[in-house]
Parts: structure tokens; sequence; C-alpha cells
């Protein structure tokens, strides 16, 4: 079976809404290597959208979850409970940077949103939200609200539910700055809602889908002084910058400062469904019982999955190799932005192994260059390499290699990358 084959008939079969980056189908994969169905080999520097931190099918998660599957595969945790269930969260209540913190397990990154504003509502008895400019926290109802992007995600999908609110996420090159985002808030407060109906802010520390702009240390330090001020929850939304993907195990960290509550997914178990709430035990206890859970929320695959990744970041010291790969690439990215004969690369960020940059109309310009995206992402995938775009504007590409990844395939995909920048310039 063909590629073309297979498309044709996922066309046919499938509704035209659930979009695929590629018009390649996976046969296997290994570590940081995919195989499509016509035996093309490419490499993976998307990793099913960050959820493969540790790579495709790493040996100890592929072994806990095979233990578990021989044990019991579903059970509901509300029905009958299981120990891995507990010991999970008991690690992540000590690995969280919040003090004396409870843990809830779901399925998906919008669940873990759902649930964190479901807690946050019941514990504050406040219904407002703010939430950011290019955010994107799910697809679900409440979380298309909460999602800062239009198109494609919101487009004809309304109306949302009400009291979510949307100020400016900080990005200089785009004229936004810590302040003038800082202002929209008091703005907001004095235009739109009053700070004591507001129950939560909710943020990115690196926002992912709205094209990896990073908060700073002082921003993030100064919504959490205007949380405190106002007794608002601050939630900090990991799901794709989680799991060792920024250098540290939540992105969070680097601000010093404790969330209310957290949402964790994406990498969290290695590519078995699973995600996360972890928060103050406090606000965690708000809900009554059975105010909290879903049929398949943490489910014991997952969770065996899940203690795997934090023993291979842990034994494999994936944060540190966050850091290196994360160097290497904005050096290597560094150097195509000086050539003079490819596209043209505009701003380079990122944290830990979540690196993006921008493609531009203009040598040292800022104009966005979407289209070029899109050639560059094609052109990428013709030679072997799968790649994402991101951004408002989609004139982001984003790098979410593998931590695992072998240095030599970092190295192949970088020059892969660079002789399709030559190639679409």
């Amino acid at each position: 079976m063909s590629n073309l084959e297979l498309l044709a008939r996922r066309n046919a079969a499938i509704p035209r809404g659930v979009a695929s980056a590629t018009a390649v189908f996976v046969e296997k994969a290994e570590n940081a290597e995919v195989w499509d169905v016509e035996g093309n080999r490419y490499l993976d520097f998307a990793a099913g959208i960050s959820v493969c931190n540790t790579g495709h099918r790493h040996p100890k998660i592929m072994a806990a979850a095979t233990k578990q599957n021989e044990a019991f595969v579903h059970t509901a945790f509300q029905v009958v409970p299981y120990e891995s269930y507990v010991a999970l969260a008991e690690r992540f209540n000590k690995l969280a940077p919040i003090k004396k913190a409870k843990t809830i397990f779901m399925t998906t990154g919008a669940e873990a949103v759902e649930n964190a504003v479901k807690i946050a509502r019941y514990h504050t008895k406040r219904s407002a939200i703010v939430s950011f400019v290019g955010a994107f926290h799910g697809r679900s109802l409440l979380t298309m609200g909460l999602t800062g992007k239009v198109a494609p995600y919101k487009t004809g999908f309304g109306p949302f539910p009400a009291e979510i609110y949307h100020v400016p996420f900080p990005i200089e090159h785009h004229g936004i700055s810590e302040a003038d985002s800082l202002a929209a808030l008091e703005k907001l407060f004095k235009a739109d809602v009053e700070p004591e109906q507001v129950a939560a802010i909710i943020i990115e520390p690196v926002q992912g889908e709205g094209g990896f702009y990073i908060a700073s240390k002082e921003f993030l330090q100064a919504l959490r002084a205007l949380c405190d001020k106002h007794g608002i929850l601050l939630i900090c939304d990991e799901v794709q910058s989680g799991f060792a993907r920024t250098g540290k195990l939540f992105a969070c960290e680097y601000a010093e400062i404790e969330p209310d509550l957290m949402t964790i997914a994406k990498s969290l178990a290695g590519g078995f469904p699973l995600s996360g709430v972890i928060g103050k035990a406090e606000i965690m206890d708000s809900p009554e019982p059975g105010g909290l859970g879903g049929t398949y929320g943490g489910s014991p695959i997952g969770c065996a999955a899940a203690h795997a990744v934090l023993d291979i970041i842990e034994e494999e010291q994936l944060c540190a190799r966050s850091n290196r790969i994360g160097a290497r690439m904005i050096e290597r990215i560094q150097q195509m932005k000086e050539r003079s004969d490819t596209a043209a690369i505009g701003d380079i960020r990122g944290l830990g192994a979540m690196v993006a940059f921008e493609l531009v109309k203009e040598r040292g310009g800022h104009s966005p260059d979407a289209d070029k995206v899109k050639q560059l992402t094609a052109k990428a995938l013709e030679n072997g390499l799968i790649l994402l775009s991101c951004g408002i504007y989609g004139n982001t590409v984003r790098l979410l290699a593998p931590l695992t990844i072998p240095d030599e395939q970092l190295e192949e995909g970088l020059d892969i990358l660079e002789r399709s920048l030559a190639e679409v310039g």
C-alpha cells in the first residue's frame, strides 16, 4: 500500500477537519526515526507534537506498558483504584514546584485544562478566566474559548463559554513589551471584569502553538504578584513545555514561582494517553467527591508508562541533554541565518530543546512569510525531515527532536534543514 493510496482512503473515510501535517503514513518508528509504508526513512523533529521527548518506543517504556498490559488494562480508578496511580501522584507531588501538592490524572491535555478551570472556579467561587493572545489550550468548547488563536481552531465553532478574556502575550519584536501586557491586564480589570470576579489567569510558560514565545522570569513573577494581590489563582499550562523539553522538568521552574495549579500531558507517558493537574492541596481538595474524574482518566498503562518516563528523564539526564540539544540547534540556525542564499530567517528563540525560528520576507525585517514556511516544511519532508510550523502568523518553524536523539542524527537533521532552507530560498 502506497502513501498515495492511503491518502485517498483517508480522505474518503475521515472528516477533513482532522488535518495532518504530512501525507506520509507511518509503518514503524524508533527513537528519532520514522519509516513510512513505502520504506522511506525520516528524522522526526516533531516528536508527535512534543509527546515523544523520550523518543519513539523507548525500551523501558514499552517494557513497563507490556508488564501492566499482562496484569490488567482497565478498571476505572473511580471504581477499583490501583497503586500505580497513587504512586505516580506521590512522585509528582514531590517533583512539582508546589510546596504541598495533590495530583489528579486524566487522558488529554484539554481535559487537564478543563479540570484546572473547574477546580479554580470551585475553590475561588469566581467565574472569569484570563488567558493570552496566541495561547493554545485545546479544542474542547471551553479550551477553544481559552485558546488565543482563531484560525483554524475557533472558526465557525462559536459561541464560546462566557467570561473568558484575552490579553496580549509579551513579544518584544512584535511591539508588545512586558509592561504592555501588564498594562492590558490592569485595563481589563478597569474596563471589562473586576479582579474579584477572576478565578484564574492561565499561561503557557513557553507558548506552544502560539510560536514558542518565552515568558520571562520577571513577567511570570509579576503575574504571581498580581494574582496574590487580587486572590486570583495562577495556572501554568505545561502540556507542551513539560518533561525536560525546556531543560527543566517544568518550564515554570525558571521563574522560581509557585503556581497554584499546573496542567501536564503530552510527554507525560511517552506516547500513551495520560494527562494531569497538579495543584496546591487545599485547592485540589475543594471539589466534592465525584466532581472530578473520567472513565479513562489515569489509565493503568498510562501510569506505568509515566513512571518509566520519570525514571528515564532522571537516569539519562534528559534535562541537561535538552539544554545541549537546544544550544546546538540555535548555534546551527544562527549560522543558517547568516547565509545569503537561504530563505530569510528572522527571530530565533528557544528554551532548552524547545526551539523555533521565524521566516520573514526580507532579511533583517519582521514581516511574516507563512508561504515560505509551507514551502520549507514540504521540502524538508521531501528531504527526509519532519518539521512543524506554528504561530499566529504561521511563519514560525518549531524544532521538537526527541531528547534521546543521537548526536549524529541531530546533525543530520540540521543538515537537512539547512539544505531545505537553501532550496526554497
